[in-house]
């Protein structure tokens, strides 16, 4: 087991309740990035589908315990844990199973903190300096879980005509669950995804997304790169699969703007 880091964890949700925006690759690529950078990473995959536990080749018959297990308290969180084939990158499976969890969780108490509690121990344990929860697109009990437990929300935004909408809905459910569940959470940033510079209305999605969020929005651009979208099929991120690549170095240069704000939120607080 490695050493106590002196740093307390900071758990980072990865949300955004429309599907197709680059969600659970934001997730893989940018906990791989960090893990690079000497940080100790874990990936929690709190989405039914499980392509964030395909994406770093943990497949069905590595899922010997899974969040699903976690959330219904029959495991604790380190029991779920896999490694992943890159350094400093744990992950804690998805299940399909997890599609039902609501239902499951309709009478139980505290059913919006089952991960936060999960978690506790992870926080208290000083092992890992960053967690991240790759959420489903939809704002469900999993990720209302997911936000209770978090110290922060990361959003990944595609450029398209749809985003500022969408996002809109993002925000009013993240200000209820400050309101009512969570008061210390708060937004990491919005990372631009799938930029194609050859399509005008890219540049003018981001340039609105800009002038409504400012400096909230990362200043590293996700580009759309056929290398990313090849990597998961391969049960790697695409920094493993291609590291030189236009969407390897993008997810790089977000790990370094991510690690930064944290600096500088750790700065402002001592």
């Amino acid at each position: 087991m490695p050493a106590r880091s002196d740093r307390a964890l900071r758990v980072l949700v990865v949300a955004n309740q429309k599907g197709g925006v680059g969600k659970t690759t934001t997730a893989i690529n940018l906990g791989t990035a960090l893990a690079a950078v000497g940080e100790r990473v874990l990936l929690i995959d709190s989405d039914p589908q499980g392509n964030a536990s395909t994406g770093l080749g943990i497949g069905r018959a590595l899922r010997k315990h899974t969040l699903y297990d976690v959330l219904m308290g029959e495991k604790t969180i380190t029991e779920a844990v896999v490694k992943t084939a890159v350094p400093g990158l744990d992950i804690a499976p998805s299940d399909p199973d997890l599609s039902g969890i609501e239902m499951e969780l309709a009478q139980q108490a505290r059913r919006s903190f089952k991960l936060k509690d999960a978690l506790d121990p992870i926080r208290e344990a000083g092992f890992y300096t960053y967690v991240l929860i790759d959420c489903p697109p939809s704002l469900n009990l999993l990720t209302v879980n997911a936000m209770a437990a978090a110290d922060a929300v990361l959003v990944p935004l595609q450029c398209e005509f749809f985003a500022l909408e969408g996002l809109t809905q993002l925000m009013r459910t993240i200000d209820l669950v400050h309101a009512s569940l969570n008061p210390n959470l708060e937004i990491q940033g919005i990372v631009l995804t799938m930029f194609d510079r050859r399509n005008g209305l890219s540049a003018q999605v981001a340039n609105d997304v800009r002038t409504h969020f400012g400096e909230t929005v990362y200043q590293t651009v996700i580009p759309r790169n056929v290398r990313v979208s090849e990597a998961p099929s391969f049960g790697k991120p695409a920094l493993v699969y291609d590291l030189k690549c236009a969407g390897s170095q993008a997810y790089l240069r977000l790990a370094r703007e991510v690690v930064l704000r944290e600096r500088a939120r750790r700065k402002v607080a001592a």
